[in-house]
């Protein structure tokens, strides 16, 4: 039987695989619509294993609370196109208040989860299978607070940067104005007392030799170093970074102004540290289209 477009755009419709797919299915179905969806079903799993090697560098981040418990969460995709897909973003909240509901620590905790669809495992093999592109659901983490602490979370970009913070009394808002704070400040600690050790002293013997470059004597180029690793603190800590809404104050002294304290800070940014795709996705499409 010949294969025609509107068979293709109705198997499309029905299954949501690819093109090309739906077009070999019917070809090897000869035209019968439920063996070729039965055809599609059969190789999705197959088709996630053939998808492994492909960067999933793009997705969503996104954050579910529940009383005194929030769960913040990234799960990637191979495009920005597919993260804006509602079988995308409803993959990811299955995900999100699976997690929440549950006591999982850690990713193979949480894969192993059911939801309605099966496990979360199953339930992104088979989202791989009707979306087209690789799916990964990279990392969560499990925030807990107490009764007289208060969440603060912010979603910048429709979740391509979530933050989530804790502060100790205070409100709500205050907590917010945090999380927005570190989405557009970036503090990679929380205090200057969370900064490693290496990391400091690498810090140091740069502004020393800096100083000492600037022609300063050893002695005076020390004491110069303590002055300058002060803004140090003030660019890559979040209690000590200006605030946005009154830069003469700092994050700290902002919550502390509204009598609260800053606890906890988790900033998760889709795909950092990850390699990005630098392929022309139009252009992928079109080789698609011609059976390339």
């Amino acid at each position: 039987m010949e294969v025609t477009a509107s068979m293709v755009k109705e198997l499309r419709e029905v299954s949501g695989a690819g093109m090309m797919d739906c077009k070999k299915a019917l070809s090897e179905a000869n035209g019968d619509m439920d063996a070729a969806i039965n055809y599609l079903r059969e190789k999705g799993i197959a088709k996630s294993v053939k998808k492994e090697a492909r960067i999933a560098a793009e997705g969503l981040a996104n954050i579910y609370v529940a009383g005194n418990k929030a769960v913040i969460l990234e799960v990637n995709s191979e495009t920005d196109f597919v993260s804006k897909n509602e079988e995308f973003k409803g993959m990811i909240d299955t995900i999100g208040n699976t997690i929440l509901n549950s006591d999982a620590k850690t990713l193979d905790d949480a894969l192993e989860l059911s939801t309605a669809e099966g496990s979360i495992k199953d339930l992104i093999i088979s989202k791989v299978a009707k979306i087209g592109e690789k799916l990964s659901f990279r990392r969560f983490e499990v925030v807990l607070k107490e009764d007289d602490e208060n969440f603060g979370s912010y979603i910048h970009l429709g979740g391509k940067i979530a933050v989530l913070t804790v502060v100790k009394g205070a409100n709500e808002e205050v907590a917010k104005d945090v999380a927005m704070q570190a989405a557009a400040m970036k503090p990679l600690y929380v205090f200057p007392k969370d900064v490693p050790a290496d990391v400091l002293d690498n810090e140091k013997a740069i502004l020393k030799e800096q100083a000492m470059n600037e022609g300063k004597p050893a002695e005076i180029a020390e004491k110069m170093v303590e002055g300058r690793i002060k803004k140090f603190y003030k660019e890559i800590t979040l209690a000590e970074q200006p605030f946005i809404k009154d830069g003469d104050i700092s994050v700290d002294t902002y919550v502390k102004n509204n009598h609260g304290e800053l606890v906890s800070m988790i900033r998760y940014e889709v795909g950092e540290g990850m390699e990005k795709r630098n392929d022309n996705f139009a252009e992928e499409v079109m080789n698609q289209v011609k059976g390339e």
